[in-house]
Formats: structure tokens, C-alpha cells, sequence
């Protein structure tokens, strides 16, 4: 299977160095380049690119901006030199972030994430969605709107921007069933998304009105992901 990609990016040797990785997999087929947002747009309207490596600072129009304000259907690999933009990004569905300058190691990383995506779930957006078990119903949950879990006894409480749920399932069963990209154990009680984070200080997470306690056990795991 084919990977047809675009590339917007408007620095030249970051371009250069793209297309050359690009054109060292033989999974990818390289559509077109933009060294702007504004001229990309109708090429991802058409949906022809199954993926785009995006870059963020693009001028006057951002790649968060574009993300933003056009309905894309392909996978995002943003690449960018900062990092402030990860929780971001994958608040916007983005499939891999990558930190200038990369390693093709981890180019091929990212690409071998799209190939699986696309082989499991079809070109678009991955699953976006998990249902979970409450009373005698299962109730989907979208990941954009899931923002912690709480254990309470024998219950978990699944806090959303719009409901709390209960639920009997174990943080055992929903640490197998929810990426660990976008939802992660920060303590024997509380699971996190990472993209509803408002702040982190002192090992306390705050998310809106909530404060969540980061203990011993998953302060590593929990770092290394926001470093990611």
C-alpha cells in the first residue's frame, strides 16, 4: 500500500531534508510541497494526500491555524522545533509530533504509525471514540471530551466536559483500551487526559476546577509523555 503525502513546510533545508527522507521509503509517494498553509488548502480538500508533514510556524497562517479551520481527512505528522505544541496538537487529532531536527529513525517511526493506522482503520482519522460500560448500557465516550478518571471503591467516575459517568471497569481494563498517547496513569486513583491539562505545578495536575495528585509510581511515565 501507498502512502500518498504532502509536505508544507517554509524553511528550505528543513524541505530538503523532508523530501529526502520521503524519498527514502519506498511506502511513501511524495504529491507536492507548500511553503505556506494558504496554498495547501485545496489540495487537502480533495483529499489526495493520505498524510501531511506539517510545520507550525508558517507565517501568517500557523499550521495549529490550519488545523484549526479546515476539515482534513489525512493523518497529521506535524514537525516543528517546539514543543510547547504537543498537548495541542493531539487535541487536534494529530497521528505523531515530531521535535526538529529529528533522526530518520524517527521519521520512519511516525510513518510506520500512519501504516498501521491506515491498515487497522482505513485512511482519516483514527478511532476517536471508546464506549464504556454503565448500568446496563454502553455509552460512548469521544477522547476530545474526556478529561480525567477518578477511582472511587469499587467505581470509577469518568469525568467529561459534558457528564460524569460511573462505571465498574478497572483502571487495569481501561489502561489496555485507551492510548496511552492521550490518556495516561498519573496515580493509583486518577487517570488524566493529556489534552485537557490546564497546568502541572509541583506534581499536581490542574484540569478546569480539578486538582490531581501525580504520585511516585507514575511520575516518570507521566513526564516523559509530556516531553513527547
Amino acid at each position: 500500500m501507498k502512502i500518498n503525502c504532502i509536505v508544507i513546510e517554509d524553511e528550505p533545508l528543513a524541505m530538503e531534508r523532508m523530501v529526502d527522507y520521503i524519498r527514502k521509503l519506498p511506502v511513501l509517494n511524495l504529491v507536492s510541497t507548500f511553503d505556506n498553509a494558504l496554498d495547501a488548502i485545496n489540495t487537502l480538500k480533495t483529499g489526495e494526500a493520505d498524510l501531511v508533514f506539517l510545520d507550525i510556524n508558517l507565517g501568517n497562517f500557523s499550521g495549529i491555524q490550519l488545523l484549526e479551520s479546515v476539515q482534513i481527512r489525512s493523518h497529521i505528522v506535524i514537525t516543528t522545533a517546539y514543543p510547547d505544541y504537543a498537548l495541542k496538537g493531539y487535541d487536534l487529532n494529530v497521528t505523531d509530533y515530531l521535535l526538529k531536527p529529528f533522526l530518520f529513525e524517527r521519521f520512519v517511526q511516525a510513518v510506520d504509525k500512519v501504516h498501521q493506522a491506515m491498515l487497522n482503520n482505513g485512511p482519516g482519522f483514527e478511532q476517536d471514540f471508546f464506549f464504556v460500560k454503565t448500568e446496563t448500557r454502553l455509552e460512548k465516550i469521544p477522547f476530545n471530551e474526556l478529561c480525567f478518571i477518578e477511582g472511587m471503591r469499587d467505581y470509577r467516575k469518568i469525568h467529561t466536559v459534558k457528564k460524569k459517568i460511573m462505571t465498574l471497569q478497572t483502571f487495569t481494563e481501561f489502561e489496555k483500551e485507551l492510548p496511552a498517547n492521550i490518556v495516561c496513569r498519573v496515580h493509583k486513583s486518577y487517570m488524566v487526559a493529556l489534552h485537557k491539562i490546564d497546568s502541572v505545578e509541583k506534581d499536581r495536575i490542574y484540569i478546569q476546577d480539578a486538582v490531581i495528585p501525580v504520585s511516585e509510581t507514575y511520575r516518570k511515565q507521566f513526564y516523559q509523555l509530556l516531553k513527547k
